[in-house]
């Protein structure tokens, strides 16, 4: 797809010598067939939504419920599409500038490699900006406030995302989205009497800083590294010269190049694909709680090893509680969202009360026989039960809690069971990221291409440079995706670029890195100011 009406003026006529061609639109028949597969993908989800509800005995949703539910996923898959266009560009950046591949297919190319990258992701990276989300507001994500903040996050990351695009600025869509969040936690807090700061998850949110902050730092210091060290083993001149005309590299080149850019995109694909399906969840389980709150699809076999963890949290909690009364279910998960607000869980009657919940999801998944006949009015209880209980191991260690290294493992073992039952992604869900993301890849990409490839350093991008940034930054996505932390592409190959620019020798176009620091600066600030407003108004009109 073709955005040369949007081009930024002088993009193609006034190219760097000996720089790609990027005036070539896509055919017709081409235009085409993506329409069909975007609407055969839309059709997809409609139809995978519907058999999954029906499957459970879900109630058919009024036709405003419905619609409201179909706007949501939309947005959330606009969200997944503009990250598309403006993250991936910065992988094919390299093989663009180098002539490995030529515009077209290398935009083709790594979205068909996004597309894959999606489908074969772990899912560890999908909650992992859900965990910064207000703990009260996830528990009711059906209700109007839920529905108030997954707009709101996902209006104010791409309205960022898109301002940042129109002035080829490579900005990171993940670092829009965390502001997002972030700032619609601060806004309900406001909203509710509170001070702001108890509406985030701050130690959550420091981890995922520090993923952030690591990534251009990273991406520059690295590719710098790894550029020197390449001059000092490798003595080929070709390696190190800009491209000749139009010609492609020499073939080992050319191949390490294609290489690093396809795993660049896989990487992508795996690492920012997995942040839209989270919320797509958050969505559905709000909507069709029947259907997604719990994850029926896991094995009946796993029902002794469940209960029986549960029944060890259970025994780990009440010794921490002694004497302290044993509330029933509901006043335990009254008692734990409050202590999960204020982060103070280190105390009798919330160890007494998370000791009542750990013990009714035993007997609950005990009497039902496994999690896939659960009965649909105990669904939400019990999703309820097993998230707060999750969430309380996950911020324990932070809130003074001493735990021996036995109690640390039974909770631990308690917590990964209970994120297994509550944390999923269907296929279809999945397959929907895949193709928004994968589709977004070929529309818009050419403003950030430009920027990457001709406006970061003075001098044309080098094979040796252009490996060098793609090796980094696909090595880097996918460590940071085994260990599931939200990471920048765009930061990571963008600040790899200025790095090989700065270690050559060749010089840095001061205006581009100041306006792309600048971008970095004010992504957070710009996108909690963004959600917050926008939280505060749709909650006046839901």
């Amino acid at each position: 797809m073709s955005d040369s009406a949007v081009a930024p003026s002088g993009a193609v006529a006034g190219r760097q010598a000996g720089g790609p061609r990027l005036d070539h639109g896509l055919h017709l028949g081409g235009v085409v067939a993506f329409l069909l597969v975007l609407v055969a993908g839309l059709g997809y989800a409609v139809v995978s939504l519907i058999a999954d509800m029906n499957a459970v005995g879900e109630a058919p949703l009024a036709y405003g419920a419905f619609a409201l539910l179909g706007l949501a996923l939309l947005i959330a898959l606009a969200f997944e599409f503009v990250n598309g266009f403006h993250d991936t560009a910065n992988a094919v950046a390299t093989v663009i500038y180098t002539h490995s591949m030529p515009p077209l297919v290398a935009v083709i190319w790594s979205g068909i490699f996004n597309f894959l990258g999606v489908m074969l992701s772990s899912g560890a990276v999908a909650y992992a900006i859900v965990t910064l989300l207000p703990v009260e507001l996830i528990l009711n994500v059906g209700s109007h406030a839920g529905y108030a903040m997954i707009f709101a996050l996902l209006l104010a990351a791409i309205l960022w995302t898109l301002g940042t695009w129109a002035f080829g600025l490579p900005n990171s869509s993940s670092h829009a989205l965390i502001g997002s969040v972030l700032g619609v936690g601060l806004a309900n807090q406001l909203m509710n009497g509170g001070d702001g700061t108890a509406g985030v998850d701050w130690s959550q949110a420091l981890n995922v800083f520090k993923a952030l902050l690591f990534s251009p730092v990273c991406g520059f210091v690295l590719a710098a590294l790894l550029l020197l060290a390449l001059k000092f083993a490798v003595r080929r001149k070709d390696l190190y010269a800009a491209p000749k005309g139009e010609a492609p590299p020499p073939l080992w080149i050319r191949g390490l190049l294609i290489l690093t850019c396809t795993l660049v995109s896989f990487f992508h694909g795996g690492n920012d694909g997995q942040k839209g399906m989270g919320l797509i969840m958050l969505i559905l389980i709000g909507a069709a709680p029947t259907a997604y709150a719990l994850n029926r699809t896991m094995a009946d076999d796993t029902t002794p090893a469940f209960v029986q963890a549960s029944t060890a949290a259970g025994a780990v909690f009440s010794a921490r509680a002694p004497g302290a009364e044993v509330p029933d279910a509901a006043a335990a998960r009254r008692t734990v969202t409050e202590a999960l607000k204020t982060k103070d869980l280190n105390a009798p009657p919330v160890y007494a009360a998370l000791a009542a919940l750990a013990n009714d999801i035993a007997a609950s998944v005990k009497n039902y026989g496994a999690i896939r006949t659960v009965p649909a009015a105990q669904t939400q209880n019990l999703r309820s039960d097993m998230y707060l209980a999750a969430d309380a191991v996950r911020v324990l260690p932070g809130s003074g809690a001493d735990l021996s290294e036995a109690d640390k493992a039974t909770l631990k073992r308690y917590a990964g069971l209970l994120n297994d039952g509550t944390r999923y992604i269907p296929g279809w869900v999945k397959v929907c990221v895949a193709l928004a993301l994968g589709l977004g890849t070929m529309v818009g990409w050419k403003r950030i291409v430009v920027t990457v490839g001709e406006k970061i350093g003075k001098t044309h991008l080098t094979y040796a440079q252009g490996a060098s940034a793609e090796i980094v930054a696909a090595g880097t996505i996918g460590l940071a995706e085994l260990y599931g932390l939200p990471v920048s592409t765009t930061h990571i190959l963008s600040s790899g670029v200025a790095g090989t620019m700065a270690a050559n020798g060749s010089g840095l176009q001061m205006a581009t890195v100041r306006n792309m620091a600048l971008a970095w600066i004010l992504t957070l600030p710009a996108a909690i100011t963004l959600a917050a407003v926008l939280f505060y108004l749709l909650r006046h009109m839901f």
